[in-house]
């Protein structure tokens, strides 16, 4: 959501999950910010400007007023409590739902791990001939069971539920870009998991998620990696 003049500013990258969820959460709170796109092919994340706001040089960057923070689930709870008067309600006032909240925001981190950076990177970082069948067979059952746990939560919750409960909260802006991950690289989710894809199917509607879109997933289909997850 761009806005000329605005104290507040949010860099970037297209298909990013740390970058998606803070975005979600800027759009349902309904925040105005400048926009700031980055091409993380071309390190426009680690420019000298840039690594004065974060030194890693990593992505998302929001900086509202002097006020900077460079890690998606901060941002998400930062702008509810900064936002809080307007857009959806992201934490609940209960403490026990505040609880599952919170326990769902941290352990949806679990899904990007054994996804990205145990199965993925390693099938993309390693030689075609080098790979070893038997150990990606268990990384993939490793993310198989992980993808149940989250069918199990949505199967408790009942029909209609979100993550953490019967209301989209911060839980789901941090599970939904993992979630949608694995559908673009071929999940079978209608096959095995219903209550997932009947969850998919009910957030992709919402007006955060088409605004919030990565832009190169318009046009185009992700490799079919997961196909045979299940």
């Amino acid at each position: 959501m761009a806005a000329k003049g605005s104290d507040t500013d949010f860099y970037w990258g297209s298909g990013s999950f740390p970058c998606w969820r803070a975005m979600l959460c800027l759009a349902e709170k309904k925040v105005k910010y400048q926009s700031h796109l980055l091409s993380m092919d071309k390190k426009e994340q680690k420019t000298e400007e840039l690594l004065k706001l974060n030194p890693r040089g990593q992505l998302p960057i929001f900086k509202h007023g002097q006020v900077i923070i460079n890690e998606s689930v901060g941002i998400c709870q930062y702008v509810e409590s900064a936002f809080k008067g307007q857009g959806t309600q992201l934490m609940p006032e209960d403490l026990s739902q505040q609880a599952a909240v919170l326990q769902r925001s941290l352990e949806a981190e679990n899904v990007r791990q054994k996804m990205v950076l145990d199965t993925l990177m390693y099938m993309w970082t390693t030689k075609p001939e080098d790979i070893n069948q038997d150990l990606l067979k268990q990384k993939k059952q490793n993310l198989a069971q992980e993808v149940q746990y989250w069918e199990g939560y949505l199967a408790k919750q009942g029909p209609g539920s979100h993550i953490a409960g019967k209301d989209f909260t911060v839980a789901d802006a941090t599970f939904w870009p993992s979630l949608a991950f694995l559908v673009r690289l071929g999940l079978p989710i209608q096959s095995c998991c219903p209550n997932l894809a009947k969850y998919y199917e009910m957030v992709k509607q919402r007006p955060s998620v088409e605004e919030t879109w990565p832009p190169h997933w318009k046009n185009t289909s992700g490799p079919d990696y997961f196909k045979d997850l299940f």
